[in-house]
């Protein structure tokens, strides 16, 4: 049996790095790649896949990530996959160009909108991030997570301008918006 992964919320300025890996026990119609479906689509595939699969959610925040690095973060989650779900399957295929040098992992670019596991987790790591997004949205009214879920639009670099960065920011990502220089902050990958 096949365990796709896929993340959500690597580049983001706030908010969770969401991995998700899905092992599918029955058939799934409709999946794809999470960020062509419609945000009503992916809700009723989420509760179709929790239902019908097996599968493994991991949470990294901000202040992690800022820590140890984006790619650190990344391989972590897909080792604790790996992990929860080795019993269940022998593959595993992430959706991308890196293994991360996880061995026994497979890496294949837009795995997202071809094969059903991989479109799955895609939308298992999605939902369960734009969901805490929106949850925390109502602590933080000056940022409008709600809207844009961390990302670097224009409305939020201006909110960050005004309120300067919030707990659920990533200080490790610089925005030349704000004048900020890159200052190599992505650490190795071990």
């Amino acid at each position: 049996m096949l365990c796709g992964i896929d993340e959500a919320g690597r580049g983001p300025i706030a908010g969770p790095l969401v991995v998700a890996g899905a092992i599918l026990e029955k058939e799934i119609f409709g999946l794809n790649d999470s960020k062509v479906l419609s945000e009503k689509k992916r809700e009723k595939l989420f509760e179709e896949i929790i239902e019908k699969s097996k599968y493994h959610i991991v949470f990294t925040d901000a202040k992690i990530i800022d820590e140890k690095g984006l790619s650190f973060c990344l391989k972590n989650s897909i080792m604790e996959i790996m992990e929860n779900l080795k019993n269940n399957c022998n593959l595993f295929l992430m959706d991308g160009n890196t293994t991360f040098g996880i061995s026994n992992l497979t890496c294949k670019i837009k795995a997202d909108a071809t094969v059903p596991q991989v479109s799955a987790a895609s939308i298992l790591a999605k939902v369960s991030r734009d969901r805490y997004m929106l949850n925390i949205a109502k602590d933080f009214p000056n940022y409008d997570f709600h809207k844009h879920k961390g990302y670097g639009t224009a409305a939020h670099v201006e909110a960050i301008k005004q309120f300067g960065r919030s707990s659920e920011h990533r200080y490790s990502f610089r925005l030349k918006a704000l004048g900020e220089e890159d200052i190599g902050v992505q650490k190795s990958l071990f």
